[in-house]
């Protein structure tokens, strides 16, 4: 299998890793964090006020958009790059995640998930060539790989039914995207919180071949403590030369520990949720503007920030206009915790690559330990 984007590994740290992914769209640098761009747009962003927060990648997300546009239209209208105006490399996910969760509304089989769109109630079949002809319609750069993933906790009888048919589902995926020049498909390794079943899947996976490799199934309910005794030793399961994945982390400290642990890239919709509830994630923790405290408070939410939301506005302003329910609110917050997560990957970029993450990661935890200090 010829690899269609090249991970070259700059640096390593304990286990914590600095790299460049190089695609023919541009290169990410890592460890990366993608803002989720559900529905072709990262919610209350400009796709220009993206990329002013250093951000080198999006996700976009088969399941939304195979329903609302469709991805025929899409691909009619020149692909998703140009669709919502963002130049840069896109990965999709395969929908598995989605469809789990409509719970009731799916019915599983050794074919695929026949599922009713929770938009309007329409039946559709998304299968390991669908997903794959899906995300070919859209034109993402790094295509994730059909899969199962059961919510957690569940039984070990579930989770090793539901990781033997991903990776059959694998198989058929790599199957179907064929050969396509510039563009990349992803395995994912699921197993739940089963050792055994991790190695198992990643054996699986690296016999197929894949130009990388998701840490699938975690974030799903088992906690910080639990995902993180996953991750001592499944991103040295997949291949050392390829990209590692942790998909759906996570708040700050779920990245950090991430990273220290081997993973190269991750997705949240968190950054942007909170922005728009009233959170700001910042180096002392997270922010509630919502709170009354803050309604007299002149200073910015970090005067260290340098984004749009602390160079030019004040707590209490922030305060004001969330309560006041203004649109303004949700885009200057999730400008705000964009611009922090994407500051974040840099500063521990630059810690990998000089051989300082134990002490970074020692400032991290101490600065929140210390926490929001309140107006004097």
């Amino acid at each position: 299998m010829t690899g269609r984007v090249q991970f070259e590994l700059k640096a390593t740290d304990g286990k914590a890793r600095t790299g460049v992914i190089r695609t023919t769209r541009g290169d990410i640098r890592t460890p990366a964090f993608m803002p989720v761009g559900t529905a072709a747009t990262v919610k209350a962003m400009l796709p220009e006020s993206v990329a002013a927060t250093g951000a080198d990648i999006l996700l976009g997300n088969t399941y939304h958009l195979m329903l609302r546009p469709t991805a025929e239209r899409i691909a009619a209208l020149g692909g998703l790059h140009r669709f919502m105006n963002w130049e840069k490399p896109i990965l999709t996910d395969s929908g598995g995640f989605q469809v789990m969760s409509l719970a009731g509304l799916r019915k599983l089989t050794e074919e695929g998930v026949r599922f009713a769109s929770h938009i309007d109630g329409s039946k559709h079949m998304l299968t390991p060539e669908r997903s794959m002809e899906i995300q070919r319609l859209l034109g993402s750069d790094i295509v994730m790989c059909f899969d199962e993933c059961p919510a957690l906790p569940a039984d070990r009888k579930r989770i090793e039914e539901s990781m033997r048919l991903s990776m059959r589902w694998a198989a058929r995926s790599r199957e179907a995207f064929g050969d396509r020049p510039g563009h990349a498909l992803f395995g994912i390794q699921q197993g739940g919180l089963e050792r055994d079943l991790r190695e198992a899947s990643a054996e699986a996976l690296t016999a197929i071949g894949f130009d990388g490799y998701a840490i699938g199934g975690l974030a799903v309910g088992e906690g910080q403590e639990a995902m993180f005794g996953v991750l001592d030793y499944a991103p040295e399961t997949l291949p050392a030369d390829k990209v590692r994945y942790l998909m759906g982390v996570g708040k700050p400290d779920d990245i950090v520990g991430a990273v220290k642990r081997g993973v190269d890239i991750m997705d949240c919709v968190l950054p942007s949720r909170s922005g728009r509830t009233g959170q700001a994630f910042t180096r002392r923790g997270v922010v509630n503007i919502k709170n009354a405290r803050h309604a007299d408070d002149p200073r910015p939410l970090d005067e260290a920030c340098a984004c749009p939301a602390c160079s030019g506005y004040s707590r209490a302003y922030l305060h004001h206009v969330f309560r006041a329910g203004e649109m303004i609110s949700g885009m200057l917050l999730t400008w705000h915790n964009l611009h922090y997560y994407q500051l974040l990957m840099r500063e521990m970029r630059a810690a990998i690559a000089s051989g300082e993450f134990a002490a970074f990661e020692t400032g991290f935890h101490a600065a929140r330990a210390e926490g929001d200090i309140p107006q004097l």
